[in-house]
C-alpha cells in the first residue's frame, strides 16, 4: 500500500507524517488489498477555533472509501478516521460479491 500525505496551507513535520503513516498502515490488518491511501491535512478556521481536519481516501479494487474528521489535533483526527475506516473495511469485506461468469 502506498501512503500519500499532503498538507494544505502549512508544512507538516516529519514526526507527524511518520505517525500518520504508521496508523494508516495498521488498516492493512483488516484488508490486505488496499492499493493507495491518500491523506490530506488541512487547517480550518471556524470562528476563533482552528480545527485540524484529516481526510483519508482508501482505494480498493472496485471501490473507494472516504472519511473526513476534524478535531483539535491532527493525531486525534487521524485516530478517529482510522477507527471509522476500520468499520468501513470490515463492512466492505463482509459484503457479498457477485462474480460474472462469461461463457
Amino acid at each position: 500500500m502506498q501512503v500519500q500525505t499532503k498538507a494544505l496551507h502549512f508544512s507538516a513535520d516529519r514526526n507527524l507524517l511518520e505517525i500518520i503513516e504508521k496508523k494508516i498502515r495498521k488498516l492493512e490488518r483488516f484488508f490486505e488489498r488496499i492499493t493507495v491511501a491518500n491523506v490530506t491535512l488541512k487547517l480550518e478556521s471556524t470562528g476563533r477555533i482552528r480545527d485540524r481536519v484529516a481526510e483519508v481516501q482508501l482505494s480498493l479494487p472496485g471501490s473507494v472509501l472516504f472519511v473526513r474528521v476534524s478535531s483539535k489535533s491532527f493525531e486525534a483526527s487521524v485516530d478517529s478516521a482510522v477507527v471509522s475506516l476500520r468499520r468501513q473495511l470490515v463492512r466492505y469485506k463482509d459484503k457479498p460479491r457477485v462474480s460474472l461468469v462469461r461463457y
